[in-house]
């Protein structure tokens, strides 16, 4: 048995992160705003995790074995976590995103097209922090998200008195309506309802994971791994926007509907003129064994279509 804490965990892959620990048997504290209460003997913390002096407070005299941190988007959040955690945790996870990888954010190293991108080429431990950017502005933060996730990475694998892993996860699709970002939602209506589906002319192709493979991969990163560093998590196989709308169209009976995004304009989720899919090589190494994308995704799918409650044109 291990104590846990998960800041976090009240939704999607993160509650089944929390289930899954407390149903092997590890002791899990999960600390959030009070929103949403987590199961049945699972301690609840209600506190900010912004406010320092009030998260130290709530947390009291408790140490853990691994704390998995699945909100932190900034390095100001990310040097909070740092000091309160120091001497309480032996083990700091968290859940990071392939944005961090996307070319269109930073100055990255190149990756040739059908290269899967590798860990190396966002190095946190030499990633420039900024404080002093406007970290707490909502619509500064959306637009800046990958440099929040790349610099809280840097402050936590720097500063951080633990051992520091980051889990930068695929996009992630599968639950129905717990998907709450609603793109595989977005596909499956369009393509039910004959309507277009904008696309790059040369859109590349990405990766994805399902939320359940995810949180397995969050529970064995957190008591089962002694890993540092960041580990990329996706199921095995590429797959393109247009193969995507294919798999809605086996599922709905409906043939999709393609328009090409003008250059420069915007195009639907998953549909990226950039090449950055990344590699899971490193976690493989490491002893966790992904699905293949084709064996879920059809599936999620079909999950998501019998969950919609809007009738087909």
């Amino acid at each position: 048995m291990q104590r846990i804490c998960v800041i976090g965990g009240s939704r999607y892959f993160g509650k089944l992160l929390v289930e899954g620990a407390h149903a092997a048997g590890h002791q899990v504290t999960v600390i959030n705003r009070g929103s949403t209460r987590p199961p049945v003997g699972v301690e609840h913390l209600v506190v900010d995790r912004d406010d320092e002096a009030a998260l130290g407070a709530a947390l009291g005299s408790r140490t853990f074995d691994a704390v998995v941190d699945q909100v932190c988007y900034t390095p100001v959040q990310a040097a909070i976590a740092a000091r309160v955690f120091a001497g309480r945790t032996r083990r700091y996870v968290m859940t990071s995103t392939i944005e961090v990888y996307d070319p269109a954010t930073a100055a990255l190293p190149a990756v040739p097209a059908g290269t899967p991108v590798p860990e190396e080429n966002v190095d946190p431990s030499s990633w420039l922090v900024d404080m002093d950017l406007p970290w707490q502005d909502e619509a500064y933060l959306e637009a800046h998200y990958a440099e929040g996730k790349r610099q809280a990475e840097a402050v936590l694998s720097r500063d951080g008195g633990f051992a520091f892993a980051s889990v930068r996860s695929a996009h992630v699709l599968g639950g129905g309506v717990r998907e709450f970002t609603g793109r595989l939602a977005h596909y499956t209506e369009r393509v039910r309802r004959g309507e277009e589906i904008a696309v790059h002319a040369n859109a590349q192709p990405t990766v994805f994971i399902h939320y359940r493979e995810l949180a397995d991969l969050l529970l064995w990163a957190t008591t089962a791994a002694d890993f540092t560093g960041p580990v990329n998590a996706c199921s095995d196989g590429l797959l393109g926007v247009r193969e995507l709308a294919a798999v809605v169209a086996a599922q709905t009976g409906r043939e999709p509907v393609h328009r090409t995004a003008p250059a420069g304009g915007t195009a639907s989720p998953f549909s990226t003129d950039r090449h950055y899919p990344m590699s899971n090589t490193r976690a493989k190494r490491l002893g966790f064994a992904f699905s293949a994308v084709s064996d879920w995704l059809p599936g999620a799918v079909a999950e998501t279509v019998s969950s919609s409650a809007t009738p087909a044109a």
